[in-house]
């Protein structure tokens, strides 16, 4: 029973992890000093805090739940209900990324204008906010998708996995069933937008390849178009 339903049990603090991250966002988010964003300011976090708000009670639950559950029945209900946790958290990722790439497309047409903002100190803090935020939102992405996402996290064999870390080419017995968390994920996010190239994690699947490729296209447009921009109205 207990290798069976390891899913349900595996790093119940990854989705916690996961719902700071969009808290995180959404702090961002407010944070952006010039209009760049779709409507008002507050329509972004207003609709990923109405998602993320019953994401979070609905984790609560299924953490809860895992705790009473005896029956094959009650494990079956806990599964269900996950897979049902991960679609909507993957419609607040797409959101997310969104409204992220339309602010990242405002703050270039807005500087190809020459009217982005009184100040490069102005374009050198909402870049880096893009940019942060970036890295945060594919991050959600790689969990997301990899392995069919962490309701199967665990079942699902080493073969079928989107990505391959270093770990899983070690015959070390205390790691052959090595699973990667949140972090992990968290830190491939980060050294693909700073080298804008796999580092030590290599993608497997082809969707993992073109997560990566957008996630480094965003990075580079930001960096060397927005910031360097900056750079200039600063000298």
């Amino acid at each position: 029973m207990r290798h069976q339903h390891a899913v349900i049990h595996h790093r119940a603090l990854d989705f916690w992890l996961a719902r700071a991250a969009v808290l995180v966002i959404i702090c961002l988010q407010l944070l952006v000093i010039n209009d760049l964003s779709f409507g008002p300011r507050w329509l972004a976090p207003a609709l990923e805090a109405a998602l993320l708000v019953p994401l979070s009670v609905a984790t609560a639950w299924t953490q809860v739940a895992t705790q009473k559950a005896v029956e094959e029945e009650h494990w079956y209900l806990v599964g269900r209900f996950r897979v049902m946790i991960r679609r909507t958290a993957l419609v607040m990722t797409g959101v997310v990324s969104i409204m992220n790439c339309g602010s990242l497309v405002f703050l270039v047409r807005a500087l190809l204008a020459g009217h982005a903002g009184s100040s490069g100190e102005t374009l050198l803090i909402d870049a880096l906010n893009i940019w942060v935020t970036n890295v945060i939102v594919f991050a959600l992405w790689f969990w997301s998708t990899d392995r069919g996402g962490p309701p199967t996290c665990g079942l699902v064999k080493r073969a079928q996995s989107d990505f391959l870390f270093p770990q899983m080419t070690l015959n070390d017995r205390e790691i052959r069933d090595w699973l990667p968390g949140f972090v992990d994920y968290f830190f491939l996010a980060f050294t693909n937008a700073t080298a804008f190239s796999p580092t030590d994690t290599l993608p497997l699947s082809q969707r993992a390849k073109l997560l990566m490729m957008a996630e480094a296209m965003i990075s580079l447009l930001t960096i060397a178009l927005v910031a360097a921009r900056a750079v200039n109205i600063l000298a």
